[in-house]
């Protein structure tokens, strides 16, 4: 239901209704995969009266239900800042919470739709504040013409939120339709933008020219560091 300036996928105000059968199915789907860690992601859906939460918390549980030993990620939309559908997520007990902060504070109104930076952060702060060890994680895209200071106090500000995992990729332009890339960042750039995250606290850091944010999501095992969360 939103018209973000990066993203390609195609937006309705007006979309199909919610599948019911969708998170049974998608457990079946992931357990046949035989897989051990999976990333739940969703599109916005502000037509519905919780923004689709109780959906993905369903799928969540289907998903433990099929496949006990499973590590699930959830890589949401903002919800609106609703603390219900925080709520609703959080009791189907994901590993790790994943909502992307996507682009610093002076570009949010162009680069994303409906969504704000601070309400992002809000997000990010309510998800550790109702689940002190759950990991919360969050991505931002470069090359949009962030400068090195914003991208510092976007990284200073996530931190403050509490977010433990971040990711840190080049922007793409899906089309001609979208944002044009002001930059394309070199590699040894990322690197020591890892290293300046990693310094910050961060627990985890992906950054890199491809890295999205389920990039090898699964090379971060929640168990080998729950105690530095």
């Amino acid at each position: 239901t939103r018209g973000c300036r990066f993203c390609s996928v195609k937006t309705s105000r007006r979309p199909d209704a919610l599948d019911p059968e969708e998170p049974l199915r998608t457990a079946d789907a992931v357990n046949s995969w035989g897989l051990d860690y999976v990333v739940v992601t969703s599109v916005d859906r502000d037509d519905v009266d919780d923004h689709g939460s109780s959906h993905i918390s369903e799928t969540v549980r289907q998903l433990k239900l099929k496949t006990p030993h499973l590590l699930v990620e959830v890589l949401t939309p903002d919800f609106m800042d609703d603390g219900a559908a925080i709520d609703t997520v959080l009791s189907a007990r994901p590993e790790i919470f994943n909502h992307n902060l996507e682009t610093i504070r002076r570009l949010t109104p162009e680069v994303r739709s409906v969504a704000t930076y601070d309400r992002s952060l809000s997000v990010l702060r309510k998800v550790k504040e109702r689940e002190l060890a759950i990991f919360t994680k969050s991505g931002i895209m470069l090359g949009l013409g962030e400068t090195e200071e914003e991208l510092h106090e976007a990284l200073c500000d996530l931190r403050e939120a509490g977010v433990n995992l971040l990711t840190l990729g080049q922007y793409l332009q899906p089309s001609k339709k979208h944002l044009p890339v002001v930059e394309f960042i070199h590699p040894d750039t990322f690197a020591d933008h890892k290293q300046t995250a990693e310094a910050m606290g961060f627990t985890y850091v992906a950054s890199g020219p491809l890295v999205r944010s389920s990039y090898h999501a699964d090379d971060f095992v929640p168990e080998d560091y729950r105690t530095q969360s």
